[in-house]
């Protein structure tokens, strides 16, 4: 049977890259023990009064249809959480999604065309390449050098600009190394960006996590706001993944155009999960400050355990739930250094080339367990780069 070329722009490197956290997943599932490193999915749980709130919301009834640009409700308080963080929206400025990634999808459904190209720095989150070729659009990659703490250089990202470029993809704090775009970053790239009338994708889902420098989200600077789409959720921040509530910030057509994309794929969020989520912003909850804590001291972990290492070395991240270690010592490819991991210390972690060819010789390991764990992960990652490394000299 014919399938559409959609298929084929959907796949690739990116959908393989999770092979490896699939493979722990099974051995896991038989008994083993595993260490799992390799995704991002918080090992804390949602914070009670978000709970109790979907809950209470489900016992009153709200298991109907919802409003499909979000909760009226919802969207206030988006929008007064992005005023008090210095930009200027309101309620018809944000669209409700299911998460970052569907928010994401919807916003290169609704600005890229076939023959556009759409700018992405790498190593970049492995679904990028996916949902930004779904639209037809050629993705164009920004190397992010090792050798410069993988920041980026603005005359690289200006470099790539054509006549065809319609967007650029930006990520700070970044997925997945840690790092943090600094203002004068974004005050040069809203330069570039005003001057060739491009959208930025702003994807801030980790912005809340931040442990090191000051998060800017570009759409706050100077002529930026009509040209931004900031993109985020409740899923790191608030140990929500499985909730799948995210949005967009972004022009009020920009929003009319999501919401009609909605109307025909999603058809609105859940009224009880937006309930739940307005919690989520009403309600202080000192559990976001102690997760935030929890994996700056399991980033200091990682960083100290490894330290004193002769084979591997670690770029501190000054955000986020990963650390990459530099395993280029080993002479192992990151992939086959991460597949051994597995296979003989039981530890799952992503090889960098997954995010790109820039993170080659990389490997990327979550904060997603307790910092115990993370120091014998990092003891068995240190002890199999030794072995590596004595049977290559």
């Amino acid at each position: 049977m014919h399938y559409s070329a959609l298929t084929s722009r959907i796949a690739g490197e990116g959908a393989a890259a999770w092979d490896i956290h699939y493979r722990a997943l099974a051995r896991q599932e038989n008994g083993e023990e595993v260490t799992l490193l390799s995704v991002g999915d918080p090992d804390f749980i949602t914070p009670g009064p978000i709970i109790d709130s979907a809950i209470a919301s489900l016992c009153s009834g709200a298991t109907h249809y919802a409003d499909v640009q979000g909760k009226l409700r919802l969207r206030q308080l988006i929008a007064r959480r992005h005023r008090e963080r210095g930009g200027v929206a309101d309620a018809d400025n944000v669209a409700v999604m299911a998460g970052a990634q569907c928010a994401l999808y919807g916003v290169a459904q609704c600005i890229l065309d076939p023959g556009d190209e759409v700018i992405v720095p790498e190593p970049m989150y492995v679904t990028y390449e996916a949902a930004l070729q779904a639209t037809g659009a050629t993705l164009v990659r920004v190397p992010l050098r090792a050798e410069n703490d993988f920041s980026l250089r603005v005359d690289d990202l200006a470099a790539a600009i054509t006549p065809r470029t319609r967007a650029v993809l930006l990520n700070s704090p970044h997925n997945p190394t840690g790092q943090v775009m600094t203002r004068q970053h974004w005050q040069d790239i809203a330069g570039l960006c005003v001057e060739h009338d491009l959208w930025v994708m702003s994807d801030e889902v980790y912005a809340e996590l931040t442990f090191d420098g000051e998060h800017v989200c570009p759409a706050t600077l100077p002529g930026m706001a009509e040209r931004t789409a900031v993109i985020n959720s409740l899923s790191k921040s608030h140990a929500m993944t499985g909730w799948r509530l995210g949005w967009v910030i972004g022009p009020q057509t920009l929003i009319q155009h999501l919401s009609r994309l909605s109307l025909c794929m999603l058809y609105g969020s859940p009224e009880f999960i937006q309930d739940a989520a307005c919690t989520a912003f009403e309600v202080p909850l000192r559990e976001l400050e102690i997760m935030r804590e929890t994996y700056r001291e399991r980033r200091d972990s990682v960083c100290d355990a490894l330290a004193d290492s002769e084979v591997v070395s670690v770029l501190t991240p000054a955000a986020g739930m990963f650390v990459m270690v530099d395993i280029r010592r080993t002479g192992l490819s990151a992939q086959a250094f991460a597949d051994r991991l597995l296979d003989e210390h039981a530890v799952s972690v992503l090889a960098g080339e997954a995010f790109g060819p820039s993170a080659a010789g990389f490997i990327r390991l979550g904060l997603t367990v307790d910092s115990k764990q993370l120091r014998s992960a990092c003891q068995k990652i240190e002890r199999y780069a030794q072995e590596c490394l004595s049977t290559t000299t």
